[in-house]
């Protein structure tokens, strides 16, 4: 080979490895990584752990290019500040649920969940396809944000109370945990209601603050320990009948990303909600045979006058922001109780009277 052909050689390889060296900052710079608050404590049952998984499929399905760093609730902010975290900043993400913030907006209660409203099957129906995603987005672009379903818990229970209740009487100055719309009806039952993050509960009911608290369900509620406090668990709850969590987004952040990494990111976001669905459904009965069998917990059914007296008090919740002075609230509103009336069509005819017969019916051994 003669010389100028190895001159030749030697510049090409040279070209290229410049072309490598600067291609590599190239591939470092695609590569993000995300801090996610949360407003469950680490390890959470259900809640907590799918906030993880979630944060784990995004890395995952990205390849590493959108890491995500979880931090549990008070890790990097206050549980109840995580909204605020990522409106200012903070962090990129965060999951919690979406009535923690309904004083930001009364209609982002309605994608948490209603008193005596959908479940959470009618509920992911209304958001995904019958157009409470845009006004969700409608409410949340106000601060600059993107929220989308993470998981759902399904019906939950009523709540764990001191003494047993023997009707609406009982309700009078109750101190009791619960929040979101829930709480405004308890509230008209005669309760007085505050809102605790879940790691501040159980000292609250401990110390006396507190004389009744709900939270999830049996699955949760084992972990949080109120049968140590609690004996009376009473079931279903009438104002959660299908609670849904979130993961909010800084908007700004998210439009920049690359479109597969948005895709990501609500493909991940709808395969957890369905996890959670199943990981409480699977996970529930389990953990209320422990608290039965091993902690000595009674359960009972709410008695007919409280049913009765909290659907009553939820119409007139929803007939309030129903003449909300936010058009936002009010269109959520309108939007929600048309859909439900759509939606309540198919689980009257299907759903419950089938369960009606399963349980009349078959009880194979």
């Amino acid at each position: 080979m003669d010389r100028r052909s190895m001159i030749k050689k030697g510049l090409a390889a040279g070209t290229a490895a410049g072309a490598a060296t600067l291609a590599a900052p190239a591939i470092s710079q695609n590569r993000q990584q995300w801090r996610m608050v949360t407003t469950w404590p680490k390890n959470f049952p259900g809640l907590g752990v799918g906030a993880e998984r979630l944060a784990k499929r995004i890395t995952d399905m990205s390849g590493g290019r959108l890491t995500i760093r979880v931090f549990s609730a008070g890790e990097l902010v206050p549980p109840l500040q995580a909204l605020d975290a990522v409106i200012n900043g903070t962090a990129e993400m965060s999951h919690g649920a979406a009535y923690y913030w309904q004083n930001k907006n009364p209609g982002l209660s309605f994608f948490t969940g209603v008193p005596y409203g959908m479940t959470s099957m009618e509920l992911s129906a209304w958001v995904r396809i019958l157009g409470a995603q845009q006004i969700w987005d409608e409410i949340y672009d106000q601060f600059g944000v993107q929220g989308f379903l993470s998981g759902n818990t399904g019906i939950q229970t009523g709540g764990w109370f001191r003494n047993e209740l023997t009707g609406v009487a009982d309700i009078k100055g109750l101190r009791f945990r619960t929040p979101g719309l829930g709480g405004q009806v308890w509230q008209k039952l005669g309760a007085s209601v505050t809102n605790l993050a879940a790691g501040e509960i159980f000292q609250a009911l401990q110390t006396g603050t507190l004389d009744a608290a709900e939270f999830v369900g049996p699955y949760n509620d084992l972990a949080l320990g109120f049968y140590q406090v609690c004996k009376n668990y009473y079931f279903p709850s009438f104002i959660e009948p299908g609670l849904a969590t979130e993961l909010v987004v800084s908007k700004k952040k998210f439009a920049e990303l690359p479109k597969d990494l948005q895709e990501i990111v609500r493909i991940a976001c709808q395969a957890e909600h369905d996890q959670v669905l199943a990981d409480f459904t699977a996970n529930d009965p389990r953990a209320l045979e422990t608290l039965v069998q091993k902690h000595g917990v009674k359960i009972h059914q709410f008695p007919e006058d409280i049913l009765e007296a909290g659907a009553k008090a939820s119409s007139e919740v929803l007939e309030e922001l129903r003449s909300s002075k936010d058009p936002l609230a009010k269109k959520t509103v309108e939007s929600y109780l048309s859909a439900l009336a759509l939606l309540r069509q198919r689980t009257q005819n299907m759903e419950t009277p089938y369960l009606r017969a399963r349980e009349k019916y078959f009880n194979p051994k």
